[in-house]
């Protein structure tokens, strides 16, 4: 489990194409704290710690995992948003995430307001009804508050405002028009929605 509150920017230092995809992943936290087999949310893809070095650590993706995740996000020197797992006791400043991509989002536009970035976002079909006004939304694992969403006829979109300091200490400084976005849906909208479906056929 991850809060979506961002304690890190990698760089993919390496991408090699074996059975699974291997990264070697470059970062700043003390590697000395994290043990084999740990989880490390990448961009909001939970990943798990196979190797490690004093600034840096390795992770397997396999086939299904690079399917489901923004095309282009696991390039070398690629930028990731990096989240720890949450230990008991941890303060829960966003919300709770689980790692597992939902959906491709992309961005549709950006523009600034005041210090702020506004941020929208066009979303899949199938995640649309789980996207609500002031409801939560992951985007590349940054917990987020959801402003407004707008149905249309060319589909649906959901706006943000990124305040400055998430701008500087996440990937989103980089983010352009067009780019594809990993979507974690909020755990509770996941649920609701399911309790819904089945009490419809009950």
């Amino acid at each position: 489990m991850f809060t979506g509150i961002i304690t890190d920017i990698g760089t993919i230092r390496s991408a090699q194409q074996r059975g699974d995809l291997r990264l070697v992943i470059g970062c700043g936290f003390d590697m000395s704290t994290v043990a084999i087999g740990a989880s490390i949310a990448c961009s909001g893809v939970c990943l798990t710690v196979i190797d490690k070095g004093p600034d840096w650590f390795a992770v397997d993706l396999s086939a299904e995992t690079v399917s489901r995740t923004a095309q282009g996000a696991w390039g070398t020197g690629r930028a990731l948003n990096l989240e720890r797992a949450l230990k008991i006791g941890d303060e829960l400043g966003g919300h709770i995430v689980t790692g597992h991509v939902d959906g491709i989002g992309e961005v549709a536009s950006i523009s600034l307001d005041g210090d702020s970035h506004r941020v929208t976002i066009r979303v899949p079909a199938d995640l649309a009804p789980y996207i609500a006004p002031k409801g939560s939304i992951t985007v590349d694992g940054v917990s987020l508050t959801v402003n407004a969403v707008t149905d249309g006829k060319d589909g649906t979109t959901f706006g943000l405002n990124i305040i400055p300091h998430t701008w500087a200490v996440t990937t989103f400084g980089k983010l352009t028009a067009g780019q594809p976005v990993n979507l974690e849906i909020d755990v509770l909208a996941r649920y609701l929605h399911r309790m819904r479906e089945h009490a419809a056929v009950a």
